[in-house]
């Protein structure tokens, strides 16, 4: 591809999303935010730049006493150092914080006070830190509320007034199942499980099972589900209907 035929940029989230290489073009554009999570699209000319010119290409002086994090698809921190190069082609990443402050936030994990060197932190860090058993999450005390499950790929302000307090504790997750509540102890249901709750016990070889679902965490949020299959469970309210059929 010659230099007439180079895009205008491309899009690192575009990229990450469908899955493919960067493209040859003349700007490549990531996700930046000062201090918070307030991202805002930036470009950049080098696929390879240095960590000082992902600050410059948001108008922030690299002398000014900033560090710099990628936010990597698992959800964990990658610091940049601001005078190595940053490879946005291998590494993954589409969204990075500056920071400008040497302060520590303070949070709770299961009434251990932690300290945290960084304004936001992410699900998959807390639940590392917690290391939850099978059947248990982590979740966001909100006082006078109901608890918030905390997902691995989000991030989370600690800079609101007060310290955010995270527990673990049992997953729990309640579906209608025939106009029926249920509840389950899995974000993930099969499709052979929505049948037993629905009609319980063994069942003859010439009993067929169809399945409707909506208000799902999955996409899509509404269809059919058949045999072998998997759908994610939203805290309360996704609704299964299930239709038992007997062929002659």
């Amino acid at each position: 591809m010659n230099t007439e035929e180079l895009l205008d940029y491309d899009d690192l989230g575009d990229a990450l999303r469908e899955g493919r290489a960067l493209r040859p073009a003349r700007g490549y554009r990531f996700l930046l935010a000062q201090g918070d999570l307030n991202f805002q699209s930036r470009l950049v000319s080098d696929p390879v730049p240095l960590g000082r010119q992902l600050l410059e290409a948001a108008a922030l002086d690299p002398r000014d006493g900033y560090s710099l994090v990628a936010i990597l698809p698992s959800g964990d921190f990658e610091d940049v150092r601001l005078n190595e190069p940053f490879d946005l082609r291998e590494r993954g990443a589409e969204r990075f914080i500056a920071f400008q402050t040497d302060r520590d936030f303070k949070l709770t994990l299961n009434d251990d006070e932690l300290r945290w060197g960084k304004p936001v932190i992410s699900g998959t860090i807390l639940y590392g830190l917690a290391k939850p058993d099978d059947g248990e999450g982590v979740f966001l005390e909100v006082p006078g509320g109901e608890d918030r499950l905390v997902e691995h790929g989000e991030l989370i302000d600690l800079t609101q007034p007060g310290i955010e307090r995270f527990i673990t504790a049992r997953l729990t997750f309640e579906i209608i199942v025939n106009s029926r509540p249920r509840t389950v102890n899995a974000r993930m249901v099969t499709f052979e499980q929505i049948v037993q709750l629905a009609f319980p016990g063994q069942h003859e070889p010439n009993v067929v099972f169809s399945m409707t679902y909506r208000h799902a965490a999955s996409t899509p949020h509404a269809g059919e589900l058949g045999a072998g299959g998997t759908v994610n469970v939203k805290k309360k309210g996704t609704v299964f209907n299930v239709t038992r059929t007997v062929q002659s």
